[in-house]
């Protein structure tokens, strides 16, 4: 689902940096990368500190193996990665 204040809220700026986006890769950023510029307070900013802490941090698994564990929950989960 996608929310119309996320789409289509954004600063002229970052519309223009989704535009670009959308063009050089053929399709529209995920929702997340949206929501994440649209309220960076609660959600940008605390989800990519945690997030960067799940796959950066140390592990016994690769950065690539992490990444593939994700790919491949979001998958089962039906949900694009």
């Amino acid at each position: 689902m996608r929310l119309p204040g996320v789409a289509m809220g954004q600063p002229l700026r970052i519309a223009a940096k989704w535009w670009l986006a959308r063009i050089w890769f053929g399709y529209s950023p995920p929702d997340t990368a949206r929501l994440r510029f649209y309220r960076p307070d609660l959600f940008g900013r605390p989800f990519w500190r945690y997030l960067h802490a799940v796959l950066r941090g140390r592990s016994d698994w690769s950065l690539a193996e992490r990444q593939l564990f994700a790919a491949f929950v979001s998958s089962r989960n039906r949900c694009s990665y």
